[in-house]
């Protein structure tokens, strides 16, 4: 079962992280020389990936939405290519029905933007949307031009058109240690070598440093904000106080996201990432909205996971008795993201 990210991890260097420097050097000079290997296949349609240099969630999977809107706005005709984490199908599938149990919660708010093609072996993946594109025989006609990556950046198989590095404003880099002393994936200049651009979310200065080191490289910076969705209008998360519950990298983010948007939190529930819910903690979550006359709020990817199944599953009242509240990334200079991503489509 995936875990909460170590809180420790996103302050100041202590203990934890001291004592588990000797082995974050050893995790660190392997993922190292992974990273560095050369890929092995280029597909004939521009990749994009978007990616992060730490563990846990830092916006990729809104990016990656806001980033094929974009691409639409200019013509293109975008397909996504996501592992599709906590599913369990095998294979490359193309995400038409199936619901998160088999490809995964990301998988699912994917489709729904675009043709979105599943597959822990990248290589394998990107085949499969070229042959979509060639033989016309996977997506009725529509005929991928791009392929956008959700994660991936850590694979070096598939080569990348533009890897656009994510990493939230309010906690950049945390203690800027490897795993498992620290956040970071790999050795941060091993990292930086291979990113293309940076797109930092949100308000802070914690990813001040990461900035000024892609200035340094001379690579591109943008920046985003997390705003509702254009459909969704916040004013119905004050008309009833609310109880919060998540199960993604950073549950905090969330729940600060309902205040500003006007929610009267009364309480807010931390899972892991990618948590199953279960009956227990399904029946506890509507016994306490039920208690304290409160509705129940939580995020797309949460509600996504929620199975609508047997009609006396507590699970099943869940979904039915919660609202998602769905928010999107937007870039503050469209015009220079656009220019950022017809370099790269257009190869």
């Amino acid at each position: 079962m995936p875990l909460e990210t170590p809180s420790w991890w996103y302050r100041k260097t202590g203990g934890i992280a001291a004592m588990l420097s000797p082995l974050a050097a050893l995790y660190g000079r392997a993922a190292a020389s992974r990273l560095d290997a050369q890929p092995t296949y280029r597909s004939s349609l521009p990749v994009i990936c978007i990616g992060n240099f730490t563990a846990g969630g830092g916006g990729k999977t809104p990016t990656a939405l806001a980033v094929v809107l974009l691409l639409k706005a200019m013509g293109k005709r975008p397909a996504f290519l996501t592992r599709g984490y906590g599913g369990s199908a095998k294979g490359v599938v193309r995400v038409d029905g199936q619901d998160a149990t088999e490809v995964g919660d990301e998988a699912l708010l994917l489709a729904a933007a675009a043709p979105t093609f599943v597959s822990a072996d990248r290589v394998a993946g990107a085949k499969a949307v070229e042959d979509m594109a060639i033989e016309d025989t996977a997506i009725e006609k529509t005929g991928a031009d791009t392929i956008v990556m959700d994660d991936g950046f850590q694979n070096p198989s598939l080569a990348k058109d533009l890897s656009l590095i994510v990493v939230d404003a309010a906690s950049g880099l945390g203690n800027g240690r490897v795993i498992p002393a620290g956040p970071l994936r790999r050795p941060l200049d091993v990292q930086l070598a291979r990113a293309d651009a940076l797109l930092v979310i949100g308000d802070g200065n914690k990813a001040d440093s990461l900035v000024a080191a892609f200035d340094g490289a001379g690579k591109p910076v943008l920046r985003a904000k997390i705003v509702p969705a254009p459909h969704m209008d916040p004013r119905w998360l004050s008309v009833l106080p609310a109880i919060g519950f998540a199960g993604i990298a950073r549950p905090s983010k969330f729940f600060a996201t309902l205040k500003a948007n006007g929610a009267r939190l009364l309480a807010s529930h931390a899972f892991g990432d990618h948590h199953r819910f279960t009956e227990k903690e399904a029946r506890r979550l509507l016994d306490e909205a039920e208690a304290k006359s409160a509705m129940l709020v939580t995020t797309e990817k949460d509600w996504a996971r929620l199975t609508d199944g047997e009609e006396d599953s507590a699970v099943t009242e869940l979904k039915h008795r919660s609202r998602p509240f769905p928010i999107v990334v937007r870039f503050e200079d469209e015009e220079k993201a656009k220019a950022l991503l017809d370099g790269a489509a257009s190869r």
